[in-house]
């Protein structure tokens, strides 16, 4: 099939090379523009545009895909289908309309459960099972269009947004080429939505990484995994900004008899703390200029003690 891919980061970037090796036609990539990076301000391409140029794919670069000229310059690529992975702007009646088989979008969710732009942290932060990829006819809602195509993997206890997002990138590519064969087949049958199903994902803020160790302590253990790496879960030590990046809930017979965020006690591989509901043992950290670190490397220098409190 001719295809114009429309997305921008590495996510997107593995459904469009699972897209070329297929033998699909890609007439053109539509992403972000280069970005600005570090202090030199040096432009960067986005993973999209390197993989197109790679494999000598025109590439458009809109700063607004709404605007007349651009969608002027997007009609000179006609095309059987567009394929949207995390491409980053809201496409227009307009747009979805022009090519022939619509727009199909590659959403990181079985949904209509998670709708919206963080998928991958709300299925952690909210203890899911299972979650996976839905090939998805866009219309003018957000990721509202009937579902085409699903594929679901399970999360496991110690995945955290970092390897479920890597799972789900592979994942998608799967999908996207799958449901494109069957759309060529004419075996795609479209199902409505259920509404009363759906929930929405809003985006992750830096915000959102702050523990609170009233909560529990499984609880705490899936923020931590869905905002690592980023924005990292975070909390203080002696004045100073503290993040973890790997801890487990643990049983704990003393918990209860202390306050929420001390430290419950102190080994040469871990830091277990006390929290609304049982423990958590933090095995890698990082202290504020310092280093991420495994807890032996990190207590080397840092004489974390029984008693001291987090928060």
């Amino acid at each position: 099939m001719k295809i114009v891919f429309m997305g921008t980061p590495e996510y997107a970037a593995e459904a469009l090379e699972a897209l070329v090796s297929a033998g699909h036609e890609v007439v053109a990539a539509v992403t972000q523009p280069d970005k600005a990076k570090g202090r030199s301000k040096t432009l960067l391409p986005p993973p999209v545009k390197t993989c197109a140029c790679k494999h000598g794919i025109t590439v458009l670069q809109p700063r607004r895909i709404k605007k007349p000229e651009a969608m002027a310059e997007l009609k000179q690529y006609p095309a059987d289908v567009y394929v949207v992975a995390a491409f980053g702007q809201i496409l227009s009646r307009e747009i979805l309309d022009i090519p022939p088989y619509g727009c199909l979008n590659i959403h990181a969710s079985l949904l209509p459960g998670y709708r919206g732009a963080s998928p991958i942290q709300h299925v952690i932060l909210n203890g899911e099972k299972k979650t996976g990829i839905t090939i998805m006819q866009m219309d003018a809602g957000i990721d509202t269009g009937d579902i085409l195509y699903q594929k679901e993997i399970p999360i496991r206890d110690d995945d955290n947004y970092e390897t479920l997002h890597d799972k789900l990138m592979v994942l998608g590519g799967q999908a996207i080429t799958e449901a494109l064969a069957l759309l060529e087949q004419g075996k795609l049958v479209p199902a409505k939505q259920q509404e009363d199903l759906s929930c929405y994902a809003p985006l992750i803020g830096k915000e959102m990484g702050e523990l609170d160790f009233s909560q529990g302590a499984m609880e705490l253990d899936r923020r931590i995994r869905a905002m690592t790496p980023w924005p990292s879960a975070y909390t203080s030590y002696q004045g100073k900004q503290l993040k973890i990046w790997k801890a487990k809930p643990v049983i704990s017979t003393n918990a209860f008899e202390r306050n929420s965020g001390e430290i419950l006690s102190v080994d040469k591989d871990s830091v277990t703390v006390a929290t609304g509901e049982g423990a958590l043992r933090i095995y890698e950290l990082q202290l504020e200029g310092r280093k991420r670190m495994t807890a032996h490397d990190f207590l080397l220098g840092v004489r974390m003690q029984p008693g001291e409190v987090l928060g």
